[in-house]
């Protein structure tokens, strides 16, 4: 792929102070030197200051896409395969540890390789930092397809190891999690659920993955402020869906449990451009 892309973002963020309201945010970037090269990156970080901000589908090595944050520390999970999937978290804070995909234990228990051979253990899908008194996990779900050939692997390995990581992590303190999760859990999470049914991202198998981490103790935050549909964070690229509003929530963040009272806000930014999907981000109190 193409070379590196270099970006000094000029703004010096305040450092956080006792009693300060911690934001957490997640993008889905569809290619991270793309959303540089449009200069849309730079502008969420100077109007939002977000204090932690994970990436999905960068698309990128983090040499070849070079971002000068004199107040982040950086963390890039990139796929074998170049110019293909990857993740990435940029934290204000230095988190005491970050794992990148699973743990051993939970590689030997569930398969990640495709039908078709592919294996979603190498394409940089899961960046765990665990910070004092939480962890940060960002995932990049696989799709299932357009021919459902990833189907199988979602609902019988990937969903169920996801889970298994979160809850280990969980173990020693709570999670938060947020990423593109490649799914509308319920009909008000897409506009259009009726002719959808079946299809990739709205099968039972999936929306059924996504049920197993509410089942778990796993809350979404946004339905704590919002209901109703209209909320989407993915529209497709074709027939003016994005100004139609005719689109998808498939990117979440979820908190264990004991995290769901400190939550202040959540939110989808539809307005963030740069990417076919928008940011989406919760305000922890203190």
């Amino acid at each position: 792929m193409g070379g590196s892309v270099a970006s000094t973002v000029n703004v010096i963020l305040p450092r956080p102070t006792p009693g300060h309201r911690l934001k957490i945010y997640s993008w889905n970037v569809n290619g991270i030197r793309a959303v540089l090269r449009k200069g849309e990156l730079q502008k969420l970080i100077k109007s939002h200051r977000p204090d932690v901000l994970c990436l999905q589908e960068t698309k990128a090595e983090q040499g070849q896409a070079e971002v000068d944050l004199p107040d982040y520390e950086e963390y890039w999970n990139s796929a074998a395969t170049k110019g293909y999937s990857g993740t990435a978290i940029f934290s204000r804070v230095k988190p005491l540890s970050v794992q990148f995909g699973f743990s051993k234990a939970i590689m030997k228990k569930f398969t990640f390789a495709d039908s078709e051979g592919r294996d979603s253990a190498n394409e940089g899908r899961v960046i765990s930092a665990e910070f004092e008194k939480f962890y940060v996990v960002t995932v990049y779900t696989p799709n299932a397809k357009d021919d459902l050939s990833r189907l199988r692997l979602r609902f019988k390995h990937w969903d169920p190891a996801f889970l298994a990581h979160c809850k280990a992590l969980e173990k020693k303190k709570p999670v938060i999690f947020c990423g593109d999760l490649n799914v509308a859990h319920t009909e008000l999470d897409l506009a259009n659920p009726k002719s959808n049914v079946g299809n990739k991202g709205f099968t039972k198998e999936e929306r059924a993955g996504f049920q197993s981490f509410v089942d778990a103790g796993f809350v979404d935050t946004f339905r704590l402020f919002k209901q109703g549909n209209g909320h989407y964070s993915w529209w497709s690229q074709r027939a003016n869906c994005r100004a139609r509003n005719i689109g998808w929530r498939i990117d979440y963040v979820l908190v264990s449990k004991v995290l769901a009272k400190r939550i202040a806000r959540a939110e989808i930014h539809a307005k963030v451009m740069g990417s076919d999907h928008c940011p989406v981000s919760i305000t922890l109190k203190g």
